[in-house]
């Protein structure tokens, strides 16, 4: 059956199916038809344009929601998650309050080695089901596509525990989700004195195992002091690259050491996190088509500073916004808060957090020529807000949930008082 929402205040993000990302002042640049309609057909959006144009003989066999001072947007798309892990880390958030930044709580054996012994305690199905509840509540906020990485197993076993999950849940929820191996998040206990050898494990045994069962699309490194160096990250894109899995690289959350040009040049789909720039890292995003991803709730949540985004855009780059939605660094998947974050911390504008939120989140992914804009031929996956004066109402309204109804691929997730 068809459905159509008519009566729509805005209909928000409007692009053409070739349109695969905005960048610099591009970004400023929304599409918005007012006093609209939108319809859909199974998994598809079909038609769009003014109610003026609207011309339909029979209503009898159509679905008809009436939008009537209310916007509708493309759902978000949420680049950069964890949201695969065990238990939390509450006590480490305490810590912090008390003074102690995330490099002493991670020296302290806290941190991602925190998450991964809990992990190693945890069945599949707990994992299954306490991710489930989170993106059953993501999906409630407006986000219609995620990324979902691995890397708190940090052993062939654990690794590959998170990643039949994550497998799971593509199969069993309706939202889309994208994979990537994240094997070098940090280095176990284990290894601690034997970098090498825990590289060689990801490169031999991980890599295969995870290849041959097609559990992921892309692959990850944590490149960062103390961490996994650029040398080591270079190491493991070439080696996931063998395996057709495309380089995804966290990069620049507490130094710039050089990663962002080891990742375009290795023509990374994305470099995330991106607190601290350095002109070389400025230089080398113009030269390729990877896409900058900022996590401003991380920012928030560990008060470090922002990623320089505004500064970005002025250089004519494209931003994507994510959530990092992880236990220890930002245990929250709210992407309405990361887009108001985005404007007052970051100064972005409300059609810049937007396009990053949706169009340049999903190409982000891979996904750009099915999500993240109202296209004909697209996914018909969408929100339909409360009754609001403007779009801009979203960020400025930062702790208030301002959406009524969420479709994904053509159904409603969120059932409110329009669907009543």
């Amino acid at each position: 059956m068809k459905t159509i929402i008519k009566n729509i205040k805005g209909l928000v993000g409007i692009r053409k199916m070739e349109q695969q990302w905005v960048s610099g002042k591009g970004m400023d640049q929304l599409e918005t038809l007012e006093n609209a309609y939108l319809a859909i057909e199974g998994e598809n959006i079909v038609d769009f344009g003014k109610m003026e144009d609207l011309a339909i003989v029979d209503w009898r066999d159509l679905n008809v929601i009436d939008a009537e001072g209310r916007f509708v947007l493309p759902t978000y798309v949420d680049s950069h998650t964890h949201i695969v892990w065990a238990g939390s880390r509450v006590g480490e958030f305490v810590d912090r309050i008390h003074g102690l930044s995330y490099e002493e709580i991670a020296a302290r054996g806290g941190g991602i080695l925190n998450s991964a012994q809990k992990l190693r305690e945890t069945s599949e199905e707990e994992l299954y089901q306490s991710a489930k509840k989170r993106i059953e509540e993501v999906m409630h906020l407006g986000t219609g596509a995620i990324e979902i990485k691995s890397g708190y197993g940090l052993s062939v076993e654990g690794e590959l525990k998170m990643l039949r999950v994550i497998k799971r849940l593509r199969e069993t929820m309706p939202l889309t989700i994208k994979s990537t191996f994240l094997g070098a998040h940090a280095f176990p206990a284990e290894y601690k004195n034997n970098r090498k050898g825990y590289i060689r494990l990801i490169i031999d045994e991980m890599l295969p195992r995870i290849a041959d069962l097609g559990l992921a699309e892309y692959i990850d490194a944590f490149c960062e002091t103390g961490y996994f160096s650029v040398e080591e990250t270079v190491e493991i894109m070439e080696a996931g690259e063998k395996y057709g899995l495309v380089p995804k690289i966290h990069v620049n959350q507490f130094n710039a050491i050089g990663g962002v040009e080891a990742a375009v040049q290795h023509k990374a789909l994305s470099v995330d996190h991106l607190e601290e720039m350095n002109e070389d890292d400025f230089n080398a995003l113009t030269s390729g088509t990877t896409m900058p991803v900022v996590l401003p709730s991380c920012s928030f949540f560990l008060s470090i500073p922002y990623a320089p985004a505004r500064k970005m855009i002025d250089s004519g780059l494209p931003v994507a916004i994510a959530t990092d939605f992880n236990p220890g660094s930002t245990p929250s998947g709210n992407m309405q808060f990361a887009v108001a974050t985005a404007c007052i911390k970051m100064r972005l504008t409300p059609e810049e957090s937007i396009n990053a939120s949706t169009l340049n989140g999903a190409y982000a992914i891979g996904i750009a020529e099915t999500h993240g804009s109202i296209t004909i031929g697209k996914k018909a996956s969408f929100f339909i807000t409360n009754k609001i004066d403007s779009y801009a109402f979203m960020p400025y309204s930062f702790g208030t949930d301002n959406i009524d109804t969420v479709f994904i691929k053509g159904k409603a997730v969120r059932f409110s008082s329009l669907l009543d």
